[in-house]
């Protein structure tokens, strides 16, 4: 038997797209199904800081950070598929220890080994796109992806409440159990293996130091990496602390979930324009005019509220739409671009960037959204402070000045 012989018929390009979005979609719908229940669960598990229950997402991202550097030299040394199951897998375990958990420090214990777990699927994800397409056709993929993908944060944060409504926090958990099953079916039935036996590397220490080495000298897959990580990171400030933001400080309570939606229904938007625009415009140009704008609404954000006070809510939205469309528009491209050299080394490579992306994001965003002062001003200095050095870093990549883009 094949590696490939339980697929019965090829995977179309439409369900290509969605299976590869679910798989991606296992960190989305970690994070954003819970985000209703984060006071509930500071109320049941009694924390002792109420900024305390950004944990649970941040401390999620940091177990992806760590573990994402491993599956990419796994699964290319034992497949694509070996790589997604084993991460599944984990996930799984880490949805029983969420499950069982009677302190916060136990639950977030659960949520880093969730992290590690769905680490897998999102990696192999990426290297299984590299192993099909490549250039502005994968940051076609990737945005086509994106804007699917998207359906998860946008409906997530209501089945969140939803779920709230019929049960408790725990409920959320059984239903994020379902999601990994199901994920791990389809998977299993439909996605053929995409790495040939012939074209896997060994396993093992030196293999994967020279891909390593071959990944840090080059000039553009590191300065891509690291400007997805600094504008990644004011995104993931703002998501850790967003029901804060708009729920308890602005008072939308009950209507955070459907605020939520709407920020994700932006992204998605910009996610499907991005597939439009990036085959005649580019990766580079695009990028690199989302990450001004966001800087441009940042400054004049935090300028309202340092002459004025807190701004009113519907400019707040207005900056939470350009930013959040501008991570639609620059993820993909980001991504695209610093896994396009690498094609021979797919897996080591998707792992890497995806490790140092979350591991500096991470940290900057539990700073970022650790000074929560009960308005949004320090996530949006972060979002102006991150996209700015985003962009220097990105013209570094790519030795182009920022006029050349305008």
């Amino acid at each position: 038997m094949t590696e490939t012989s339980v697929v019965e018929r090829p995977i179309g390009f439409a369900e290509f797209i969605a299976l590869i979005a679910t798989l991606t979609a296992m960190v989305a719908m970690s994070i954003d199904v819970i985000l209703p229940a984060l006071a509930d669960i500071d109320a049941d598990l009694a924390a002792d800081n109420p900024n305390d229950r950004q944990l649970t997402i941040t401390m999620f991202i940091l177990g992806m950070a760590f573990s994402q550097v491993v599956y990419g030299p796994l699964s290319d040394s034992f497949g694509r598929r070996f790589g997604i199951f084993l991460g599944l897998g984990i996930y799984l375990a880490g949805t029983a220890l969420c499950l069982m958990s009677d302190t916060l420090p136990t639950l977030i214990f659960g949520r880093i080994v969730q992290g590690i777990g769905a680490a897998g699927p999102r990696i192999v994800a990426n290297a299984i796109v590299r192993d099909r397409y490549s250039g502005r056709s994968m940051a076609q993929i990737s945005s086509l992806v994106m804007m699917v993908f998207m359906l998860v944060p946008v409906f997530a944060p209501l089945l969140g409440q939803g779920i709230l409504t019929v049960a408790t926090w725990r409920g959320i958990f059984w239903f994020l159990a379902f999601f990994a099953v199901f994920a791990y079916v389809w998977s299993a039935t439909r996605l053929e293996e995409t790495l040939s036996p012939s074209a896997r590397r060994p396993f093992g220490a030196g293999p994967i130091f020279e891909a390593l080495k071959l990944i840090v000298s080059n000039r553009l897959a590191v300065g891509c990496t690291l400007a997805l990580s600094f504008f990644f990171s004011a995104f993931l400030a703002f998501l850790s602390s967003s029901q804060q933001i708009l729920g308890e400080a602005y008072g939308l309570d009950d209507w955070f979930p459907l605020t939520f939606s709407g920020m994700a229904i932006v992204i998605g938007f910009a996610a499907a324009i991005n597939a439009r625009l990036v085959m005649r415009y580019g990766m580079q140009r695009l990028s690199s005019v989302g990450t001004i704008g966001v800087a441009v609404i940042s400054f004049i954000f935090v300028a309202w509220s340092q002459v004025v006070g807190m701004p009113p809510l519907w400019f707040t939205l207005f900056w939470l739409c350009i930013a959040m469309g501008s991570i639609g528009i620059i993820s993909g491209n980001l991504n695209a671009m610093a896994m396009e050299p690498l094609g021979a080394v797919a897996g080591v490579a998707a792992g890497a960037i995806g490790s140092v992306s979350a591991l500096i994001s991470a940290i900057i965003a539990s700073f970022i959204a650790g000074q929560y002062d009960g308005t949004a001003q320090p996530i949006a200095l972060g979002f102006l402070v991150c996209s700015l050095i985003a962009l220097a870093l990105l013209r570094w990549a790519t030795k182009e000045r920022v006029r050349r883009v305008l």
